[in-house]
C-alpha cells in the first residue's frame, strides 16, 4: 500500500472496517469514511475514537468522496448507496474490505491467518498478545475489541498496529474472501455449518491450508483432521486434547470459576507446562491450546507462550458480564451460529446458577435459512425447562433480502421441542419483555453479531431491571 494513497471507507464503523481503517491510517495513508450509524446518532464514542485517529467522517450521502480516493466497501454494499454512486461519477477505484486487508497481510514477512467457524477472534487475540509479549511487535487485525490493548485513549482496540514484520489476522470464509490470503502460518481450529454448505467449506479451508507454509491444525475437530491428511507431514503442526500423536498435546482441563487450567506438552521439544486461561469454559481451553500451537509455529518457546497466555484478558462481547441489578445478572455475548451458541450455553450452565433468559438477534435472514435446524438444536439442547428464549427480527440494514425463514419460524421450532420461546419483533419491546419476565436469581444473556448496538442494548436491559 502506497502511503500517498487516500481511502474512503463506506461503513467505517463496522467490526471489520474500523480496525482496518485504523491500520491503514497508522500506515500513513489519508483515511475518511461514512456510516449509517453515524447518521443515525448511534455509537457516538466509536466515531469520536476514529476522529481521534485523524480520520475525517462524513454523512453517508456521497459528499465525502474526492478525486483520487479509493473507495473501500464490503461486497454487501449495494450500488444504490450514495457513496458508491459518487465514487462511480468520480471514476474512483473501488476495493472490497477483504481485498485491502489481504494486500496488507500478504505484504508482511510473517502472516499468521486464523481460520475456522468458531473462536477466530478469541484465538487471534490470544496469538496477538503472546507475540506482543514475546517482543515481536505484531500488527493484529481482529473483529472484536482486545481488552489487553484497550486503553482510555484507544477504547476500540480491535486492531493493534505494530512495528514488527508479523501480521496476525482472522480470515473470513463466509464471503469466500479467505481465498485471497497467502499465509506463512495458517491456523484452522474447526469447520462447521455457518454461512456456506459443508462441501463449499471443505474446499475453501482446504485451499487455505494448501497455500500456507505451515498449517496449524486441530485434530480434535473431525473436519480439520480430514483436511490435515491432504498435507505433507513436514508442513503440519498439530494440536489436540484427544490425540496422543499431536505435536502439541493438551490434557487435564480443570474449570475453576472464571479460569481454566490444563497441561500442555510439546512432542517436538519435550517441554511440559501448566497453562491457565483466565476465561470461562472448556472451549476457551481449546482456544488457548490453538493459540499456543500457532505461537510455537511462529518460533515462540512454549514456556514463554504459556506465561503470556495467562495474562490474556479476553475480548469484549465474549461472555462479558454487563452488571447485576436486583439479583439479576446481564451478560453480553457474540454467540450467533450453532457452535458459538452451544458453547455459550454450555459455559452458562457450568458457571451460572439460576434460570436463563436468552435474547437472540439473528444477523440476517440468510443465516436463518442456512442454519435453521442447527440453530434450533443448539437452543433446545442448551435450555432447560424453566429457561426462556426471545428472538427479535434479524438485523436489517437496507437492500433486498429473501425472508424465507424468519425468527418466528425458529421460535416455533424451538417451542415444538418443548422449550419456552417467544418471537418479539422489535428489539426495544423485547427488552421490556425481558424486564417483565426477570426475577431475582435469573441470568439474562444477550446474543447476536454484526450489530455494535447490541452492547448498548444489553446495558439498557440492565438499566431497565
Amino acid at each position: 500500500m502506497a502511503e500517498t494513497k487516500s481511502y474512503f471507507f463506506c461503513g467505517i464503523g463496522g467490526s471489520g472496517m474500523l480496525p482496518l481503517a485504523a491500520i491503514v491510517r497508522a500506515g500513513g495513508a489519508e483515511v475518511a469514511g461514512s456510516d449509517r450509524a453515524l447518521d443515525q446518532g448511534r455509537t457516538a464514542a466509536k466515531f469520536d475514537y476514529l476522529r481521534g485517529l485523524g480520520i475525517e467522517l462524513y454523512p453517508q450521502d456521497g459528499s465525502g468522496l474526492r478525486p483520487g480516493q479509493v473507495l473501500v466497501a464490503s461486497a454487501a454494499v449495494e450500488e444504490s448507496v450514495p457513496d458508491v454512486q459518487a465514487a462511480r461519477r468520480l471514476g474512483l477505484e473501488r476495493i472490497a474490505r477483504a481485498e485491502l486487508l489481504a494486500r496488507l497481510f500478504n505484504a508482511a514477512a510473517t502472516g499468521i491467518a486464523v481460520g475456522g467457524t468458531s473462536g477466530k477472534s478469541t484465538v487471534t487475540g490470544m496469538i496477538g498478545w503472546i507475540l506482543h509479549r514475546a517482543g515481536l511487535e505484531p500488527t493484529v487485525m481482529n473483529g472484536a475489541v482486545m481488552k489487553n490493548f484497550a486503553t482510555p485513549d484507544a477504547p476500540f482496540a480491535s486492531a493493534l498496529v505494530g512495528r514488527g514484520e508479523t501480521f496476525v489476522s482472522e480470515v473470513d470464509e463466509s464471503d469466500g474472501s479467505i481465498a485471497l490470503y497467502r499465509p506463512r502460518i495458517a491456523l484452522l481450529n474447526n469447520v462447521s455449518l455457518d454461512h456456506k454448505s459443508m462441501d463449499e467449506l471443505r474446499v475453501l479451508f482446504g485451499d487455505f491450508l494448501a497455500r500456507s507454509e505451515t498449517a496449524v491444525l486441530n485434530l480434535d475437530d473431525s473436519e480439520t483432521r480430514a483436511l490435515a491428511g491432504a498435507l505433507p507431514p513436514g508442513r503440519r503442526f498439530t494440536f489436540s486434547f484427544d490425540d496422543p500423536a499431536a505435536d502439541l498435546r493438551g490434557s487435564g482441563i480443570e474449570d475453576e470459576g472464571g479460569l481454566t487450567r490444563f497441561q500442555v506438552a510439546d512432542a517436538r521439544t519435550g517441554d511440559r507446562h501448566q497453562a491457565t486461561v483466565r476465561l470461562w469454559g472448556v472451549h476457551n481451553a481449546r482456544n488457548g491450546l490453538a493459540a499456543l500451537a500457532a505461537a510455537r509455529a511462529a518460533g515462540v518457546p512454549l514456556g514463554e507462550a504459556v506465561q503470556a497466555l495467562e495474562g490474556f484478558k479476553g475480548l469484549r462481547r465474549r461472555f462479558e458480564a454487563v452488571g447485576e441489578r436486583n439479583g439479576i445478572a446481564v451478560i453480553d455475548d457474540f454467540g450467533h451460529n450453532p457452535d458459538k451458541i452451544a458453547a455459550t450455553l454450555e459455559a452458562a450452565r457450568a458457571f451460572l446458577r439460576g434460570r436463563l433468559l436468552l435474547y437472540f438477534q439473528p444477523h440476517g435472514f440468510g443465516p436463518l435459512r442456512a442454519m435453521r435446524a442447527e440453530l434450533v438444536a443448539a437452543f433446545a439442547g442448551g435450555m432447560t425447562g424453566d429457561d426462556v428464549l426471545i428472538l427479535s427480527d434479524p438485523a436489517y440494514y437496507g437492500g433486498t433480502v429473501e425472508r424465507v425463514v424468519t425468527s418466528a419460524d425458529i421460535v416455533a421450532d424451538v417451542a415444538a421441542l418443548g422449550r419456552s420461546a417467544e418471537h418479539v419483533a422489535e428489539r426495544s419491546e423485547a427488552g421490556r419483555r425481558l424486564a417483565a419476565l426477570a426475577r431475582p436469581g435469573d441470568r439474562i444473556l444477550v446474543m447476536g453479531a454484526r450489530d455494535d448496538s447490541l452492547s448498548q442494548f444489553a446495558r439498557e436491559v440492565l438499566e431497565g431491571l
